[in-house]
């Protein structure tokens, strides 16, 4: 009887050898990237129900651009997300990365913020115009002016405009290209600036109150989750996608932001 007592405990042991590590990789927290702000925000929101639904999520925040798409090709991060897809496909084509979109999120729609003025017609020949120095940004910048008749492009320049792009500038407007996530701070340097609002409202702008000019929200700039090409059939991204796309998180946006931030979905 001894003897058999203890081939059926060292069974038991070895069984619960096998389904510990199983467990442990169950409740294993995917790590997501964001930039501070409202992309933070609406993280613990999709956080708190994936969590009820047996995913548990690390949310990991950063402070610019360009480290989350690095850090989540390198496999430090299982998703991210802060970024629109134009970004995205900018720095698959320019870097390599092999990521993807998995959801559209939502839309920041750009403003143009000043200190110094009260409205575009007010801006001086000359004036000195801060917006992002990468390149989907910058562009989006651009193209944000050239709306307002500040500006005019070349007809092929797309999205990834530059400043060498632009054919009419009749005030002489000086534009001014600075990372995206310092031009808040450098407001009281320039006579205006476009600023992404998800910088502008950590900022303490108020993107419908503050703006003195606002992109169209229907544009092509919808942000996105992002994973890496690999990851795509892997069980937690379904999850992770329908945490996001939840009601709770819908409502969330849409009684938060005052229309700063609009659901895409």
């Amino acid at each position: 009887m001894q003897r058999r007592f203890m081939i059926r405990l060292v069974a038991a042991l070895g069984a619960a050898s096998l389904i510990a590590p199983l467990a442990a990789h169950a409740d294993e927290a995917i790590k997501v990237g964001v930039t501070g702000g409202p992309h933070e925000q609406v993280m613990e929101v999709v956080k708190g129900v994936a969590a009820k639904n047996g995913l548990n999520i690390k949310i990991i925040e950063f402070s610019d651009y360009v480290q989350p798409n690095a850090a989540l090709a390198g496999g430090d991060l299982d998703a991210n997300s802060y970024q629109h897809a134009p970004y995205l496909d900018a720095q698959v084509k320019d870097r390599g990365y092999k990521l993807i979109k998995i959801a559209d999120t939502v839309t920041f729609p750009m403003g143009i913020y000043s200190k110094k003025i009260k409205s575009l017609a007010e801006l001086k020949p000359g004036a000195r115009i801060a917006v992002p120095n990468d390149p989907t940004n910058g562009g989006r910048a651009l193209l944000l002016l050239q709306s307002q008749g500040l500006i005019k492009l070349r007809a092929d320049a797309g999205l990834k405009a530059t400043p060498l792009d632009i054919v009419e500038n009749p005030r002489k407007l000086k534009i001014v290209e600075l990372d995206a996530a310092q031009i808040p701070r450098s407001l009281d340097d320039v006579d205006a600036a476009a600023i992404n609002t998800n910088f502008a409202m950590q900022a303490g702008l108020k993107p419908k109150q503050d703006a003195i000019a606002i992109e169209d929200p229907k544009g092509p700039y919808v942000n996105i989750l992002a994973i890496r090409e690999a990851d795509r059939n892997k069980p937690w991204v379904a999850k992770l996608v329908a945490a996001y796309h939840s009601p709770e998180v819908k409502r969330y946006i849409e009684t938060t932001f005052g229309g700063a931030v609009i659901t895409s979905w």
